[in-house]
């Protein structure tokens, strides 16, 4: 996670790093780190955490004496450019350096010094200690710390339910039902969906270095559209996205039966507390689709809401166990593509009277999987596409072609379901063909285009030759 924090001059003295506060700039150092991170209980128990797996079983180990790796660069004399193309590199860096479970700790910080008054940190962590919903309730933490600290205060932080209840509450979870529901769900899937190998971007051979993100953001006309048109219908934005995923991996693949993966969380209600928790609370389920061509769209939104609720009632499920009850040979993933939908705590990390101002924050997440789908709900729906080539191709050439025509046709998709929502889901297939067309012509006018610059400029050299 990278978050950009900025102060007022006539505050300089006052700073945050990922929720370890700071007084004095000169005081950067590790002893100082250290004594603001056992500030933080939560910081204290995450961070130096450590996973060794015993007898095949993985136990979490709360290290008392070990540091928390922290660095301080001073990147001021650094053009803008040159700042990019470094903090590309480190978050390159620092993603293959990865973390040893085995190992505490599991957290590392870095913070980048960018102007007088600007700070970039970087804050990684490996993501089996703490899902997306934690991280604001973390950093809502450790801001109350630094804003008492920065007034000379004492603060009493409430203790949240500890993670080891939920995981007494999982291990109480009888299975047998479970087992039954997931095998009349995936009943009959043989063969994992991929995407066709003509627009393939999954394959089993992945090259890491071909790795891309494109990121399109929705109108927020668009985004009000659809919010309106989901409460309309009782349905949800996950719901709408889900679906045009569906359909694009049954476009892609040319099959009317598809799964893929969602990413979600599973904070059980009946655990008090459950929403307050700090911990890894999230799970990969498969979603499987029926795309029949005659089925209207909003029926089918609505059958495929209905059986994501049904799921929802075994979302603690494990993974492992459900790819073992279907019908997939072992050995092969039960899907290639991942859809996620972030929807985080909406509370802000910091005081109204607070002398720091959050300017940008982002995460820079990867996983296993060849292509992930990650939508974020705000006042403008976002989507990033996440997608790796196969070996073999120019270095992140087809990735782009790729990302950008998946973007593309969500950009298509989630309009125009609004507008017809009675339409067959053959209409929309049709859709995405005649937005292909477009494209394709687009961007053989672009390669013309190149194409004579290029022979201008030959002949040009040609002449003074």
């Amino acid at each position: 996670m990278a978050l950009c924090i900025y102060q007022p001059l006539s505050k300089l003295g006052s700073m945050w790093l990922n929720g370890i506060p700071f007084y004095e700039p000169l005081l950067f150092g590790k002893d100082l780190t250290e004594r603001n991170l056992v500030t933080s209980p939560q910081i204290y128990l995450w961070g130096k955490s450590q996973i060794p797996n015993r007898n095949d079983t993985p136990l979490q180990i709360v290290v008392k004496r070990v540091c928390l790796p922290y660095e301080y660069q001073d990147w001021r004399g650094l053009t803008a450019s040159e700042k990019q193309v470094r903090l590309e590199a480190f978050l390159q860096i620092d993603r293959d350096r990865g973390f040893d479970l085995a190992v505490a700790p599991l957290m590392r910080l870095t913070l980048l010094q960018l102007t007088d008054d600007t700070y970039q940190i970087i804050w990684s962590h490996h993501h089996i200690l703490l899902d997306g919903w934690s991280t604001p309730l973390l950093l809502k933490e450790v801001f109350a710390l630094y804003q008492a600290f920065s007034d000379n205060q004492t603060i009493h932080l409430e203790p949240s339910r500890p993670f080891r209840d939920y995981m007494a509450w999982l291990q109480q979870q009888n299975l047998s039902d479970a087992e039954t529901y997931w095998r009349q769900a995936l009943k009959g899937f043989t063969t994992p969906t991929t995407l066709g190998r003509d627009r393939n971007c999954c394959e089993q051979s992945l090259d890491q270095d071909a790795y891309h993100e494109l990121e399109c953001q929705l109108s927020t006309a668009t985004t009000t559209a659809l919010q309106s048109f989901a409460r309309q219908h009782q349905l949800t934005i996950n719901t709408l996205v889900q679906g045009a995923w569906a359909l694009l991996l049954s476009y892609y693949s040319d099959r009317d039966d598809v799964v893929f993966g969602a990413t979600l969380s599973s904070r059980p209600a009946v655990l008090a507390g459950a929403e307050s928790m700090v911990g890894l609370f999230i799970n990969t389920l498969p979603v499987r689709v029926q795309v029949p061509s005659q089925q209207s769209l909003l029926p089918w939104l609505q059958h495929l809401q209905t059986q994501q609720v049904e799921a929802r009632q075994y979302d603690y499920t494990p993974l492992a166990q459900i790819q073992g009850w279907s019908e997939v040979p072992r050995g092969i993933p039960l899907f290639e593509t991942l859809a996620v939908f972030e929807n985080y705590p909406d509370e802000p990390f910091l005081q109204e009277n607070s002398d720091l101002e959050i300017r940008d924050a982002r995460t820079a997440l990867r996983n296993h999987y060849p292509l992930t789908i990650r939508a974020t709900l705000g006042s403008k729906l976002s989507l990033l596409v996440m997608c790796e080539a196969p070996r073999g191709t120019a270095k992140g050439d087809r990735t782009r072609i790729d990302a950008a025509r998946i973007a593309k046709h969500f950009e298509t998709l989630l309009p125009q379901s609004v507008q017809q929502p009675h339409t067959q889901l053959s209409t929309f297939k049709n859709l995405l063909i005649e937005t292909d067309k477009q494209q394709q012509i687009l961007q053989e006018q672009e390669l013309e285009q190149v194409s004579f610059q290029k022979f201008k400029q030959t002949k040009r050299k040609a002449i003074r030759q």
